[in-house]
């Protein structure tokens, strides 16, 4: 890890990371309550620990996501991926204000895609994004 990216990081995790990983929790976790939830609560838990550590790392596209991940991420979309894409998009905004909270921002931003559809996806190292498709 470069250490920009790690300096980066834990400044994120002590400002804002801890507190939204906190909610993505906690979201896991009621929707880990009911059975026919749970991929909901897994998906919630990936981007917790996405949120924490965000710095260095990207969301992939897996190509054995099916049609389940797809209809999956239109029923999250409707009643979690709009509003949390929303939140990201509205707390990234006073960060940008702020010449130390560009990168928090872009942070904020980069978040956008996974809260909207994070069934199908996975959590990868940045230098690996462009060949990471698993099978």
């Amino acid at each position: 890890m470069k250490p920009i990216n790690f300096v980066l990081n834990v400044i994120w995790l002590l400002f804002c990371g801890i507190w939204m990983a906190i909610g993505y929790a906690i979201a896991g976790i009621i929707c880990c309550i009911l059975i026919v939830t749970i991929p909901f609560g897994i998906a919630s838990f990936r981007i917790a620990g996405f949120i924490l550590w965000p710095f260095g790392r990207t969301t992939v596209e897996r190509a054995d996501a099916g049609p389940a991940s797809c209809i999956g991420n239109v029923i999250w979309f409707v009643f979690a991926g709009w509003w949390l894409a929303i939140a990201h998009l509205v707390t990234s905004i006073p960060l940008f204000l702020s010449i130390i909270g560009i990168p928090f921002g872009w942070a904020n931003l980069k978040m956008i895609p996974i809260s909207l559809m994070p069934l199908g996806r996975e959590v990868v190292p940045s230098d690996q994004a462009f060949g990471a498709a698993r099978y």
